[in-house]
């Protein structure tokens, strides 16, 4: 692939998923608000794992994300080269059939057509693009596709490393434009996100094709906890996601990493809503992968809609 096509994936992952996301006030800054703070700086830094498919953990209760109408069986990748797996209204998200509930009352009747047309297009065997699929840089959340981030913890910002070389660049302590305020919670890492760019191919919020608006809001909330504190998030992971590696959560007991979500869309949806996603630590550094080495899809006889340049941009 010549450089062209090259440069302008990765300049756009930079820019899409930086330009947006602010920590709040009284991170991890240490030449920041010291003197004021009255909890310990939490120390995030290293590589954390969440090998599911698609990727929320939905609230214990209330308004929580799209979910797949479409089920099967909890199964490992080596398991599946075994197995007839049949989609059914059982089990967990079936990865092979993704069709969204629109049926979910958080959606606004457009949106929830949107996302029918989309299950539609899956029934009928259609794999339909995505930012994955055609190797286009991840919006938020998006983003949360990508299992393993590293996380990068340095004075004045945070920078999150993404398997399949996804960035994100967290300043800290820079609020956004009026009226929105800077604030921390306590122990936890508070990055609230806003102007996700609308104008961009194959811009959904999900895999199952769910729609945003410029008036997209997300406010993350990092925290590290014991297993005792995350086990009623990890049951519920277990019955709603494909654990693709297997259960990586049962037998881990030391810190988990785990984010609270909170999703609000007036232009979508018809309440905030949150979910959770619950990471475990990993030894292994992040491997490095290019999704456009490649370009032929097998599953269609076609070629992705890769970023392209007519010349290249350094």
């Amino acid at each position: 692939m010549h450089m062209g096509q090259k440069f302008p994936a990765f300049l756009a992952a930079a820019m899409v998923a930086a330009i947006p996301a602010f920590a709040q006030k009284g991170t991890a800054d240490p030449a920041g608000d010291e003197g004021q703070r009255t909890a310990p700086i939490p120390d995030f830094s290293g590589v954390w794992d969440h090998p599911v498919f698609p990727w929320f953990e939905p609230p214990a209760s209330g308004p929580g994300p799209v979910t797949n109408l479409s089920r099967w069986e909890q199964f490992t990748t080596a398991e599946a080269a075994n197995k007839a797996l049949p989609p059914g209204d059982a089990g967990v998200s079936d990865y092979d059939q993704l069709v969204g509930d629109y049926n979910n009352p958080i959606l606004q009747p457009w949106a929830a057509a949107v996302v029918r047309e989309y299950g539609k297009m899956s029934l009928a065997g259609i794999t339909y693009r995505n930012p994955s699929n055609q190797c286009w840089p991840f919006g938020m959340p998006f983003i949360y596709k990508q299992a393993q981030v590293e996380l990068l913890q340095q004075t004045g910002k945070i920078t999150m490393l993404y398997n399949g070389g996804e960035l994100r660049r967290v300043r800290m302590n820079m609020p956004h434009p009026s009226p929105l305020k800077p604030s921390y919670d306590g122990d936890m890492l508070v990055i609230d996100t806003v102007g996700v760019r609308t104008n961009r191919p194959y811009g959904m919020l999900d895999l199952f094709g769910t729609p945003y608006t410029e008036n997209l809001h997300i406010v993350e909330r990092y925290r590290l906890r014991d297993y005792d504190e995350v086990k009623d998030a990890v049951d519920r992971n277990r019955k709603e996601n494909w654990m693709f590696q297997g259960d990586v959560w049962k037998n881990h007991r030391g810190k988990f990493l785990q984010v609270q979500v909170t999703i609000e869309d007036a232009g979508v949806f018809t309440t905030p809503w949150t979910a959770t996603l619950t990471y475990v630590p990993k030894r292994d550094p992040i491997t490095e992968s290019v999704c456009a080495e490649n370009p032929h899809e097998y599953y269609n006889n076609g070629d992705s809609d890769l970023p392209k340049a007519a010349r290249p941009d350094f």
